[in-house]
């Protein structure tokens, strides 16, 4: 089968509060986004990988991983579903087939495993609908109350949520093309925001697949991430550096 892959890296990370886009802050040796890249350059059977770029981005270009020949780029939008779609057209314009498979991975997640993915690939190729890589929740879930005008932060609990039925969403996350494209395309034309490729297939009725993935797989969002993410790095390049 053909998988392609799409990174939507048009961001520029407000919430992290850093005078860069976050994609492109130092980690380890290199940029967030170029150790994303690499994990998923290690995988031989993505075909080609489009990172979606914001219209004013004047960083990427200067990126040695820029050049590889399995890496284009397309235009990124406002939000995450319009960069993914952008990206979703260039490729269908260029070689892909709407059957062929796609995976979606934050340029924020630089911390995945080629053997995660490869393991994704492996169980979503067989299925109808597709999947995404998740982690179960550990701790205690609770759900607030509306708010009720107190002064602050504080909520009040309104109940606890059955951890044993919840999972944190992580990519990659891996679709038909043509069903992704549909799904995206759908969400546009109605004004709803997917915070996610699985969300978007969900409005139309799809129950996506959930396969087992790593929790150090983190998303980096706020500052203490970057330091996680070193961490998680230095850690495996010293078991890496034994073996």
């Amino acid at each position: 089968m053909t998988v392609w892959a799409i990174v939507p890296a048009a961001g520029v990370g407000r919430r992290f509060g850093a005078a860069v886009a976050k994609q492109y802050l130092p980690l380890a040796d290199s940029t967030v986004i170029e150790q994303t890249l690499a994990q998923l350059l290690a995988v031989p059977s993505i075909a080609k990988i489009v990172v979606a770029i914001g219209a004013q981005d004047e960083t990427w270009h200067d990126l040695a991983c820029a050049s590889d020949s399995r890496i284009t780029v397309a235009s990124g939008g406002a939000e995450r579903q319009e960069s993914v779609l952008n990206a979703l057209d260039q490729l269908l314009a260029q070689q892909a087939q709407p059957d062929d498979w796609v995976l979606v991975h934050d340029a924020v997640r630089p911390c995945v495993l080629p053997s995660e993915i490869e393991a994704l690939i492996d169980a979503v190729g067989e299925d109808a609908v597709g999947g995404l890589l998740a982690a179960a929740m550990d701790n205690t879930v609770k759900q607030q109350e509306a708010a009720t005008g107190e002064e602050g932060q504080h909520r009040r609990v309104a109940s606890t949520l059955d951890r044993g039925a919840l999972w944190n969403a992580l990519t990659p996350q891996m679709f038909r093309v043509g069903m992704l494209h549909a799904a995206l395309s759908d969400a546009q034309r109605s004004g709803a925001q997917t915070t996610d490729e699985a969300s978007a297939l969900e409005r139309l009725g799809h129950a996506p697949l959930i396969v087992g993935g790593d929790k150090a797989n983190i998303k980096i969002t706020h500052a203490s991430d970057l330091l996680l993410a070193e961490a998680i790095l230095a850690a495996r390049s010293t078991r890496s550096e034994r073996s």
